[in-house]
């Protein structure tokens, strides 16, 4: 513990690398805690508010101690942050000589075979794809990574890399005639032989679903697994432990299939007559709705809507396909995967709203898309199933052997629509956190777990110093919890602003109030503002009513909406611009650091209570009242707390950033769990009077513009 305290000195190896560092107490605690639960092989669950430094808290003892470390982030562009700028910084101040590895999902690999399949097969929608494949192409030749991202002449939203990339659907594996020469498994041999793996959590969680089907994973063991930005696991665990099958999936099938077997079976059949049956099929299942997007439970489905009659349908058109396939499977090795799709497709189809296991309540539910449907089996917990994982039990232990290309094969992007908020498709897995080699004795017993350190971090984690929200979601009842708020002089650096005479959140004027509301706040300082809102509905009204406002006034501000554009480019315009205002919904609400005068102003539209439709939701209520408990605040207000401290968390990123967080929900005053809640934010001055607020905005005018300081590693 002498050596963490030194590495943090004022004259130690940190401080001489980075400029402005200087020591903080909250920081050298929470280093002492990591240490601690990596010698231990124990389980820490630790919150640092904004400033504290988490990143190089857990980083420095992880890098000294030795051993394997997995490093789990909550999104690619964290990811990107840490293994490119935050690893390499402090690995080098502290002289180290770890290797790191960066691994992605399979979606981010440009796939060499589905590459050479488009080119060959010319058949494009537009004569930007046609450029766009032909860039992709020298990238090809001439990268060493095969990464989407480091293709800076393709954007990477663009429709080509859906072309060009693989799926865990029509990864052929070792069959593959690109096989030595895949980046993927480039990436992989990388991640096994490296000290150091950074990953994100759909990564590490699609490994877990994997382990619990008895897969074998690919990476060796670790003995270190940290999890950053931690307060997103029980949400990714649900959706990962689940099961999902998608018209999107069928309909890639048909279209892989009629490529495949014009190409390589011709002679066998009349492919699109084949095939024309099950994609009729697939499309008349979204006919049983209604237009727009909802989402209910199996039970919900109304009876007259023909929605069995139009899944026996479909079963029974995908299953004279997977007939057609079977009987060509020793064609080509793409047919031969593409059977093995369509019997586990139909495998999964025969499954949902299948009687549910007592012992682990599920869900059986749809999510309507304007253009398809989702079919989920959710389970209702994930606690039993990641503490399972943590002792190193499976619920079905395989037999251990299988080769690397299955892994890949079955480990990977699926075909879940894309569309889906609620399930978004599993990435590669690639996290093995248990030994490997050992096989169960004759008594069948699995082999015996290896000890490991397991690091739960994120600045919002707790409701009021209370993790059981959290603990309980993940069934951490070995964790040892432990907070520090954030170093930052909140009540003389924010105020927290709640306007009166706001209608109730829940009627229709409460958007177009919320924005008369916080006009005089934007005029006054100068744009510079983030408005977050609950729903995409309120992003779009909120949006056009700035746009109208600004413009009949004849005002300066630039409005910038989610979804207009990539989400790093509206940040970069946002930065750029100087006085814009970005209106967005939850991809905002988190992971985005805007520092300085850019940011000054956050306007929150409700209190983000998850909305009553959500089918899971609802059953985990139920369960819950069942058991006695009282739902609403034990599971939506702490959850509510938390996203809400994620909000209100891009306000303050640095020690001399000023600025006003205005929340448009009255119920944060008027209803008895409202102090609960704002108790839980940063400890911020408080007002409801507008003159008071536009004061703390003047006021801060006087602070110098080049006061943010630049981000270090430390931080």
């Amino acid at each position: 513990m002498d050596d963490i305290d030194a590495l943090f000195a004022q004259d130690g190896p940190l401080a001489r690398a980075f400029d402005g560092f200087r020591v903080r107490v909250p920081q050298v605690e929470m280093a002492r805690e990591v240490l601690a639960a990596i010698r231990e092989r124990g389980t820490r669950v630790l919150e640092a508010g904004t400033g504290v430094g988490k990143t190089a808290a857990y980083l420095v003892p992880a890098l000294l101690e030795g051993g394997k470390v997995i490093v789990s982030t909550g999104t690619k562009t964290l990811q990107d942050q840490l293994f490119h700028r935050d690893l390499p910084a402090i690995r080098a101040a502290l002289a180290v000589p770890v290797t790191v590895a960066l691994l992605k999902g399979r979606a981010n690999y440009v796939c060499l075979y589905h590459l050479a399949r488009t080119e060959a097969e010319g058949l494009l929608a537009s004569r930007q794809e046609t450029r766009d494949l032909r860039e992709v192409g020298r990238f090809a030749q001439l990268s060493a990574s095969g990464d989407k991202s480091e293709c800076a002449t393709v954007p990477e939203h663009a429709t080509i890399w859906a072309r060009v990339t693989s799926t865990r659907d029509n990864c052929l594996g070792s069959e593959c005639p690109h096989y030595t020469d895949c980046f993927v498994m480039k990436a992989r041999r990388q991640a096994q032989d490296a000290d150091v793996v950074v990953v994100n959590h759909h990564l590490f969680f699609a490994d877990l679903m994997l382990r619990e089907e008895g897969v074998t994973a690919l990476l060796p063991s670790a003995q270190t697994v940290i999890f950053d930005e931690a307060h997103q696991l029980p949400h990714t665990a649900t959706l990962f432990f689940g099961e999902t099958v998608s018209t999107a999936q069928l309909l890639e099938l048909c279209r892989d299939a009629l490529a495949e077997g014009m190409a390589q079976a011709r002679d066998a059949t009349n492919w699109p007559q084949a095939l024309a049956p099950l994609e009729r099929a697939t499309r008349d299942l979204r006919l049983c709705f209604a237009a727009g997007s909802q989402r209910m439970a199996a039970g919900q489905i109304a009876e007259g809507s023909g929605f069995e009659a139009a899944l026996d349908r479909l079963k029974t058109a995908l299953a004279g396909v997977n007939e057609l396939l079977a009987a060509q499977a020793e064609r080509s090795p793409g047919l031969a995967q593409l059977f093995r799709r369509g019997a586990a497709i139909s495998q999964q189809l025969h499954d949902w709203n299948a009687p549910e296991r007592a012992d682990e309540p599920e869900l059986c539910w749809i999510d309507v898309l304007h253009t398809g449907v989702v079919l989920h089996r959710t389970p209702i917990s994930v606690a039993e199933l990641f503490r399972r994982q943590r002792l190193g039990l499976q619920s079905g232990q395989g037999d251990g052997a299988g080769d690397a290309e299955g892994s890949v094969r079955a480990a990977d992007t699926g075909g879940a629509e894309t569309a889906a908020p609620a399930a978004p498709a599993p990435d590669v897995a690639v996290w093995h956190p248990l030994p490997s080699a050992a096989q169960p004795g004759a008594d069948d017993t699995p082999p015996p777990a290896q000890p490991q350190a397991w690091i739960f971090t994120s600045a919002t984690l707790a409701v009021k110093q209370d993790f059981s929200h959290f603990t309980r979601d993940l069934g951490l009842d070995d964790a040892r919890c432990q907070s520090w708020a954030s170093p930052f002089d909140y009540p003389n650096q924010a105020l927290l602003y709640v306007p009166e005479h706001l209608p109730e959140p829940n009627t229709s004027g409460h958007t177009d109030a919320l924005i008369d509301a916080a006009l005089p706040l934007l005029r006054a300082n100068r744009g510079r503002a983030f408005v977050l809102c609950t729903t995409h509905r309120a992003v779009e009204r909120a949006a056009q009513r700035l746009r109208d406002a600004f413009e009949a006034a004849g005002d300066p501000y630039l409005v910038l909406r989610q979804g207009e554009a990539a989400r790093g480019l509206l940040l970069e315009r946002f930065r750029d611009h100087g006085n814009a205002v970005l209106v967005g919904s939850q991809s905002f609400w988190e992971g985005v650091d805007v520092r300085g005068e850019a940011l000054s102003l956050v306007v929150i539209d409700k209190l983000p209570f998850t909305p009553p439709d959500d089918p899971v939701l609802a059953k985990r209520l139920q369960l819950l009242a069942q058991a006695g408990g009282n739902p609403f605040m034990e599971h939506q207000v702490p959850q509510a707390i938390i996203t809400l401290k994620q909000g209100a968390g891009r306000l303050i990123r640095g020690e001399t950033d000023r600025g006003v967080l205005m929340i448009g929900d009255t119920r944060l005053v008027t209803k008895p769990y409202g102090r609960r809640i704002w108790q839980s934010l940063p400890p911020m001055r408080r007002t409801r009077d507008e003159a008071v607020a536009l004061d703390f905005i003047r006021a801060g005018e006087a602070v110098s513009e080049g006061s943010a300081d630049a981000r270090t590693p430390a931080d």
